[in-house]
């Protein structure tokens, strides 16, 4: 296949992204329509046509549904907490209440670090980013200094929403969903520590005071955190190896900071019941062999041959739908109204994965990813595998999702570790880690936060600022790279 025809759909793309007046979701399906011409114009020789396209229509398709059942119930679970706590508004002790200016920075660190990842890993699209920045505006901060500290909610995004992009990049480059989040993680860990630096110079910047002390203790934190979702993958799922130990790790340094009585931590658990419930129902079925089999048998569907079965009680969206039912009937809120949110909110995510996944099922099929990577390894040899983590950002930050931009990348991203000769597993966690943590700086958080705050200068003023925070994970991923390279 001619390399101009191959890479025509993905620079469509790009382009419409990059020009700021086209959706991802009209940008997906010119994508899409794009390559299926590409297709049309080059049919396979192999195989008839018509089967061929169905059967790649029917494997992405197969492919995006198990994502868009955990975007159907992490939007669905949100809106559920959010109608119980209307109807049931009691006062919690949050991060903003009581103490002193000299514990602002212990308070950022909290939100930013710990409440805000813990909020995106169990809902996710924004919802952490959302809550991080209520905390942070609370706290005094306004403006910019609070839309740039608020996108520190989407630092640990490979585990957002249930790592529903960390699934879907597994799935497409063929390794296991839980070696790509281990691999993932020993890649977090230098850019969580980047992140921090960073984040002092952002409180620095605001003027805010920072104390030995305190900075030692972020250290620590940071240490333990990173280094706990890495080690949760040996126990749980990718799915929940991101939520479950940050939900600890919130849960000890809330303990530890505001000292609750008992009256104060039992309007706490009340308000985490429902985060709680979930989150120890996916450990359930993740820790415990017996329970784990069955529910993994229990109406299990594979009816492509090849593709990952569907076990509809085992599946997250599954368990979020049904804490959110209880949640609903606990409060007594009105179902009607919360299923209306909840399809408003959640057709464009869905329609844009299964757009961007049935382009990246033809672009394997067809042999237009390895087109590209054949084209750049011919130019620049195994040196061109050092543009993967260009490309993994410009996919995270145009398109705002994890799985989108890996539906779109990853083919030719695992095809280009192959000309180069390096491990997949370590391309395809660059892949992953970086496009996701570039999200935080897409178009679709900055313009949100801009808008939640009516911020005067727009988002332009955010980016003047916050563009430091695509450093660590593009040079944590060209320097992974590299190393692979050196090791060939």
């Amino acid at each position: 296949m001619p390399v101009f025809l191959a890479v025509a759909p993905l620079l469509l793309v790009i382009v419409l992204l990059a020009s700021g007046r086209v959706s991802a979701l009209a940008a997906g399906a010119a994508g899409l329509a794009a390559t299926v011409l590409v297709v049309l114009a080059t049919p396979p020789a192999d195989t008839g046509l018509a089967p061929f396209m169905l059967h790649q229509v029917a494997v992405g398709g197969w492919l995006a549904w198990q994502v868009i059942t955990i975007v159907i119930g992490g939007i669905f679970f949100y809106r559920c907490v959010r109608a119980r706590e209307q109807a049931d508004p009691r006062p919690v002790a949050s991060p903003a209440a009581g103490g002193t200016r000299a514990d602002l920075h212990r308070r950022l660190y909290f939100v930013c670090f710990l409440l805000g990842p813990f909020a995106e890993a169990v809902t996710g699209f924004g919802v952490g980013y959302i809550i991080a920045l209520a905390m942070i505006v609370q706290l005094g901060m306004q403006g910019v200094p609070a839309l740039v500290l608020g996108l520190y909610s989407q630092c640990l995004v490979p585990w957002g929403a249930l790592a529903i992009g960390t699934i879907l990049g597994a799935q497409i480059a063929g390794i296991p969903p839980t070696l790509l989040g281990a691999s993932g993680a020993l890649l977090q860990m230098p850019m969580h520590a980047a992140y921090l630096v960073l984040f002092w110079f952002f409180m620095r910047s605001a003027g805010k005071r920072l104390a030995l002390r305190q900075c030692l203790d972020d250290v620590a934190w940071t240490a333990l955190t990173t280094v706990a979702v890495w080690l949760a993958h040996d126990v749980v799922d990718v799915e929940i190896a991101g939520a479950a130990p940050l939900g600890v790790l919130v849960a000890l340094r809330w303990l530890r900071d505001q000292r609750p009585d008992a009256a104060a931590l039992r309007r706490a658990v009340h308000a985490a019941l429902p985060y709680a419930v979930l989150t120890l129902a996916l450990v359930l079925t993740r820790t415990v062999p017996p329970l784990q089999a069955a529910l993994k048998a229990l109406g299990a569907w594979q009816p492509l041959q090849g593709q990952p079965p569907f076990a509809p009680f085992y599946a997250p969206g599954f368990w979020l739908l049904l804490v959110g039912v209880a949640t609903l009937l606990k409060a007594r809120a009105a179902p009607g109204r919360v299923a209306r949110e909840t399809a408003v909110a959640a057709w464009r995510p869905s329609v844009v994965t299964l757009l961007f996944v049935v382009m990246a099922a033809f672009y394997v099929a067809a042999g237009m990813a390895a087109a590209i990577a054949d084209a750049l390894h011919g130019i620049a040899g195994p040196a061109a595998a050092l543009a993967a983590p260009v490309f993994a950002a410009i996919g995270g930050f145009l398109t705002g999702s994890g799985a989108a931009s890996n539906a779109m990348l990853m083919p030719m991203q695992t095809a280009l570790a192959a000309e180069a000769r390096i491990d997949p597993v370590w391309a395809a966690a660059v892949q992953n880690t970086v496009t996701a943590n570039l999200t935080m700086l897409s178009p679709i958080r900055v313009s949100m936060g801009a808008a939640i705050l009516s911020l005067a200068g727009g988002d332009s003023a955010v980016y003047r600022a916050a563009w430091k925070l695509a450093l660590p994970p593009i040079l944590v991923g060209v320097g992974a790279i590299g190393l692979l390279l050196a090791q060939r």
